[in-house]
């Protein structure tokens, strides 16, 4: 990712360089934006299913929030992956229209200690929608490095005030994409699982101000909603065992970006 970011940035820093000798216009059509900023997520709750061997339950309404780093210079600056960020790269197909691909590098963090309802079977022991408290004994369940959505979006940037070289712009749009979490779990004493997964698809709309200067620079902030489904989720390193759920979610992102 962050060979990806360099790549963006040199990209970038080139055409800028290629502006010296022509004169910029404030046409969007077949030019190119890269962003890169942070956001904050909300979750609904949610019915999460487990199978392997030797169970097979769910554990129904089971609250989750993001994890947000908290401020630090190195780690939004020099460790840019560790906080929850967007990365987005895209191109103006026509004046209002433009269609990009990004990476919302979210957070989900199952509230580590709840009561819940359980239905199913562990082991010899069947419940029946029987009340239940889920501590970090029994399991953790996160998807913290991270919930990774990566998606194609369509979007329409209105430009509604124009003073001297800045410009706001209103934007709405939707995408579509793949999660590739990386899964934190232990569940039922089998060892901390952590690998990337290929775990299942999302749907968004998003709406966004933008802030551009010198028909360039721009800072923009969005919110973005939709809807996360997860049919294969990894949880331990046997590959039978495997976790399942569906949410919504609510992201708002401050991002920063260049035109070109």
């Amino acid at each position: 990712m962050k060979k990806l970011l360099f790549l963006c940035l040199l990209v970038s820093t080139f055409s800028f360089s290629q502006d010296t000798l022509v004169k910029r216009t404030s046409k969007n059509k077949g030019t190119f934006f890269v962003y890169w900023g942070w956001n904050r997520e909300a979750y609904t709750n949610s019915d999460i299913h487990f199978q392997g061997t030797n169970y097979d339950f769910t554990l129904q309404d089971v609250q989750a929030k993001d994890r947000q780093s908290p401020f630090a210079f190195d780690t939004y600056f020099k460790n840019i992956t560790i906080p929850q960020y967007n990365l987005r790269i895209g191109y103006f197909l026509t004046e209002k229209y433009s269609i990009s691909f990004g990476v919302d590098h979210m957070k989900y963090v199952m509230v580590s200690t709840q009561n819940t309802t359980i239905d199913g079977n562990i082991y010899e022991t069947k419940y029946s929608k029987s009340p239940f408290l889920i501590d970090t004994n029994f399991l953790r369940f996160e998807h913290t490095d991270g919930l990774n959505y990566l998606n194609l979006e369509v979007r329409r940037q209105h430009k509604f005030y124009q003073y001297k070289k800045i410009s706001i712009n209103f934007i709405e749009g939707v995408g579509a994409g793949i999660l590739l979490p990386r899964t934190n779990t232990m569940l039922l004493n089998n060892p901390r699982y952590d690998q990337f997964h290929l775990s299942g698809f999302a749907l968004g709309i998003m709406v966004g101000l933008n802030v551009e200067f010198w028909n360039r620079f721009f800072i923009q902030a969005e919110g973005k909603t939709g809807y996360i489904n997860m049919p294969d989720i990894r949880t331990t390193m046997h590959e039978e065992d495997k976790a399942s759920q569906q949410f919504g979610w609510l992201q708002g992102n401050v991002v920063f970006g260049v035109r070109f």
